[in-house]
């Protein structure tokens, strides 16, 4: 059995677990999400937990079926953070010149090229700029919010050498010697 897959996860308050049809809906007071689970994994929701199992009588496929019990009970543990707390990423704009301005659910970017790169954010994701060289991206789905946070770090990713471009707030961007370094 995966060590993953064997740990109920606890149901918070405001938190309500569903199952219908291999579906697992998770409503909280952030919103709701849902997501699909395996037919050779059975989902139990008692006593304020969800618990997860896999069928080892067939042993066709157990391999498959171990990895699957991890998956889903880390999918169904991050639905059920993400609508009772949500998740955000922190980008840090390292550059001269470089700014970022949120109006609403548009994230307008000047970062160096002769325009300015300006990104809408999908449905359940919120865009924020506490300040001019930070961008906040926040929302219940963390799979979503990863994926914008990466978009946004590829407009312009950190170069090796002066270490200029967007990045991960806890990024340590490995600064390369120049030519001249060399003898």
């Amino acid at each position: 059995m995966s060590r993953i897959g064997k740990l109920p996860i606890q149901i918070p308050a405001g938190v309500t677990v569903t199952l219908k049809d291999n579906v697992v809906s998770v409503k909280g007071p952030k919103g709701e999400l849902s997501q699909w689970v395996d037919p050779s994994i059975q989902v139990i929701i008692e006593d304020g937990e969800v618990k997860f199992s896999i069928d080892e009588a067939n042993e066709t496929d157990i391999k498959q079926k171990q990895s699957f019990h991890g998956l889903y009970r880390s999918l169904v543990n991050n639905m059920v953070v993400g609508v009772s707390e949500g998740y955000k990423k922190t980008l840090a704009l390292v550059g001269t010149g470089y700014r970022a301005e949120a109006k609403g659910d548009t994230l307008n970017i000047t970062i160096g090229y002769s325009h300015p790169v300006i990104m809408k954010a999908p449905q359940n994701i919120a865009f924020a700029t506490p300040n001019q060289t930070t961008i906040e991206v926040s929302g219940i789905d963390k799979q979503q919010v990863g994926n914008i946070a990466a978009d946004i770090r590829a407009v312009r990713s950190p170069e090796p050498y002066h270490g200029k471009g967007i990045r991960y707030a806890d990024e340590v961007v490995r600064q390369k010697e120049g030519k001249t370094g060399k003898k």
